[in-house]
């Protein structure tokens, strides 16, 4: 059976840090390329719409910018004074490869955690490539696998991020149009000094970064749904 292109897409929000960072409302986004490959324009047509559930009320933030510098977080104290919007624009990450029998995978970052959306398609390189399946996070590192739902021009599904109880964010699939797009730069297109800090475990504290180098395969594996 031919391979499925799998893109990773996360929607980054504030974060404990442990290196040196910023201020995490003053981290500057990448702004989304024009794509040229077929892995980037698969990653834009299917990037995924996001709703922000009432009781999250975080918008998603930046997570690194060019220069490597990543956000500092939310003091703990102040619930969720201060990130309801992003005054310089939300983000979002994506990174490919081929993965078993196939898939695309989307994750999103709020503050101590990333939420992500995995979007399988058959084949990046077709004229209309088909969505497989979709795994969605329930918790920090596990994932429930469903037929795709609705979707923004057929092809961007439509997910609401929420709270279950006292456990990590966690994404659904919701029936109606509503929510964002946040603007996509995949990982090849970000700067060395971005994905260097990115894939240093110690800028984002307890945050595991879903698509850095050490962690991109076994998510994927994590969010395989046959």
């Amino acid at each position: 059976m031919n391979l499925v292109r799998v893109l990773l897409v996360a929607a980054a929000a504030t974060s404990s840090a442990e290196a040196v960072s910023i201020d995490y409302d003053k981290v500057e986004p990448f702004p989304q390329p024009s794509p040229v490959t077929v892995s980037e324009k698969a990653a834009v047509k299917f990037k995924p719409r996001l709703l922000i559930a009432d009781e999250v009320s975080c918008v998603p933030f930046l997570v690194v910018n060019a220069a490597g510098e990543t956000g500092g977080g939310l003091k703990g104290n102040g619930g969720n004074d201060g990130c309801e919007v992003a005054p310089l624009g939300a983000q979002v990450y994506g990174r490919s490869s081929w993965h078993n029998d196939g898939f695309w995978d989307g994750s999103a970052f709020w503050r101590h955690d990333w939420a992500s959306a995995v979007v399988w398609i058959d084949n990046p390189a077709l004229e209309a490539p088909k969505v497989v399946r979709l795994s969605l996070s329930t918790s920090k590192d596990s994932y429930k696998n469903r037929a795709p739902a609705s979707f923004v021009n057929g092809t961007a599904p439509f997910l609401l991020r929420y709270l279950p109880g006292m456990s990590s964010a966690a994404l659904i699939t919701i029936d109606k149009p509503g929510g964002d797009f946040q603007d996509l730069i995949m990982w090849e297109q970000l700067t060395d000094v971005a994905r260097e800090a990115l894939n240093n475990a110690e800028n984002f504290g307890r945050a595991d970064v879903p698509f850095s180098d050490n962690n991109f395969p076994t998510w994927l594996e994590k969010a395989w749904p046959l």
